[in-house]
């Protein structure tokens, strides 16, 4: 293996090891701005889904520096888990979590 192969090698690497950070921090933005998770549940035209894939390539940088919201694919929230995953788009809106109790002094 001469010093060319072996430097490509390592480089691909990398860059391998970057995308897999870079994938995992837009997965984090997703669930720590958003609220967004595999399993969430989100309106979407009316109707309430439960989330299922994340497309965090179609995030796009916005001008302020922050993404813009994912595209998403969920299964209407009453269908069973068997359902086939419909494209939601970006048109969704994060299901309101119901309250937590407050702690009794």
């Amino acid at each position: 293996m001469d010093y060319g192969d072996s430097v490509q090698k390592v480089l691909l690497r990398k860059i391998q090891k970057a995308e897999q950070d870079l994938l995992q921090l837009k997965l984090d933005y997703c669930r720590f701005i958003f609220g967004l998770t595999h399993r969430s549940r989100v309106e979407c035209d009316g109707r309430r889904y439960v989330v299922r894939s994340v497309d965090v390539d179609s995030m796009e940088r916005l001008e302020d520096g922050s993404f813009s919201r994912p595209e998403i694919t969920g299964v209407p929230a009453d269908a069973p888990e068997t359902a086939e995953a419909q494209n939601l788009g970006t048109g969704w809106i994060l299901e309101e979590a119901a309250p937590r109790p407050t702690a009794r002094s």
